[in-house]
């Protein structure tokens, strides 16, 4: 099945990231194809990701600073971060999973 899953799970807290708001853009041009927030099961659960995308340069963008807590004056580390990726081939499906804490990341293109 082809499209875009995109799987949040903060783990500092040992949970998904519920509420942490995402968007996804195409690049080539620059275009929203939408946004929203972590849901329950840690997905971003838009009808469009389950769609094909066309061959080109994507981005998603997440919401880190504004999804942890800060004590009120105080920078967050990580704010907000862009995570830029390919698709070659549209028939295959695009799985990204972000494993995050306040301080750190890991985004890579996963297997479901």
């Amino acid at each position: 099945m082809p499209g875009i899953s995109i799987h949040v799970v903060d783990i500092s807290q040992g949970r998904v990231a519920q509420g942490m708001a995402v968007s996804l853009w195409a690049l080539d041009p620059e275009r929203l194809i939408t946004q929203g927030t972590i849901d329950a099961k840690g997905l971003l659960d838009q009808a469009v990701l389950r769609t094909r995308f066309a061959r080109g340069r994507y981005e998603a963008r997440f919401e880190v600073g504004a999804y942890f807590p800060q004590t009120p004056g105080s920078v967050p580390f990580l704010d907000l971060v862009h995570y830029r990726f390919g698709i070659d081939d549209p028939e295959q499906h695009y799985h990204l999973p972000m494993k995050l804490t306040a301080w750190g990341l890991s985004c890579f293109r996963g297997g479901a």
